[in-house]
């Protein structure tokens, strides 16, 4: 029996060509753009919910507030890369991945419609997932854990993120999703589990430990901390209602912009006809 080439490279482990990965993101885009409604959007909370326990994993490990700053920040940063490794592994529609699908629209592939439908339905089926993953959590009572101290965690957390300048905050943001949508591009290079779970961990690592802004993140741990916040955990009215939707929003305009700085530099690249 003969094998082929293309026989070879489905059964090959190695990670696919950056223009190969590239052709991968557009057909991905498309297939994101036909998903039924319904099914987009328990797949966004799927999302919303598996990062939510990346949340919660990083802030039992920041209950100990004993240890030095750099480790802190770098264990607790690959703590909260267990919600991508469940998105990128598990499968889930994740808003800031997403925004990825630029390619398939610099393409002509898919419409705008299409391509706002399911940002839309995802950001929103994200929340729902992130709140329901929040109440959970709570009613386990993680928050009293050492003491009270992960309580603690969550409204610091919490506090420093709605405190931000809105340029700061914007900035934050934009580096946060060039991370991310670098860290969903190796995934879509990928050809076994252990490639995506290696290639996440470094740049998703260096965006929690960095103190980026991810808005899907923030959809756990804003709403955690105002709840704790209001029970009695931190300074009173460190986390309020206004500052919750002033960091979502301008995290989410700046998690935009990352991603597209990602998707339409390797569409340029690799896709788009170049100039007689």
């Amino acid at each position: 029996m003969s094998i082929v080439k293309e026989d070879l490279a489905i059964v090959s482990p190695d990670a696919l060509a950056p223009a190969a990965t590239e052709a991968k993101a557009e057909n991905i885009g498309v297939t994101k753009a036909a998903m039924p409604g319904a099914k987009c959007f328990v797949s966004a909370m799927l999302a919303g919910a598996f990062i939510g326990f990346g949340g919660m994993y990083f802030c039992t490990f920041l209950g100990d507030t004993t240890m030095a700053f750099g480790v802190q920040r770098l264990v607790g940063g690959l703590c909260f890369c267990l919600g991508l490794c469940l998105v990128l592994c598990c499968g889930a529609e994740l808003f800031t991945g997403n925004v990825l699908m630029v390619c398939a629209k610099a393409s002509k592939k898919i419409t705008f419609g299409g391509l706002f439908r399911n940002w839309g339905i995802v950001w929103v089926g994200n929340l729902a997932g992130s709140l329901l993953a929040m109440f959970i959590i709570f009613m386990s009572n993680l928050q009293g854990m050492n003491g009270g101290a992960v309580g603690e965690a969550f409204v610091s957390v919490a506090a420093g993120k709605v405190s931000l300048a809105p340029e700061v905050l914007f900035f934050k943001a934009i580096l946060c999703n060039i991370l991310v949508c670098l860290a969903v591009w190796i995934g879509f290079s990928s050809k076994t589990t252990a490639d995506k779970v290696l290639g996440i961990l470094l740049p998703i690592s260096a965006f929690v430990a960095c103190g980026f802004e991810h808005c899907v993140a923030n959809m756990f741990f804003l709403p955690m901390g105002l709840v704790l916040n209001g029970l009695g955990f931190g300074a009173a009215g460190a986390v309020t209602l206004g500052g919750v939707a002033y960091n979502l929003v301008l995290a989410t305009l700046g998690n935009i912009v990352g991603g597209l700085l990602v998707g339409l530099a390797y569409w340029f690249i690799y896709r788009k006809k170049q100039e007689k």
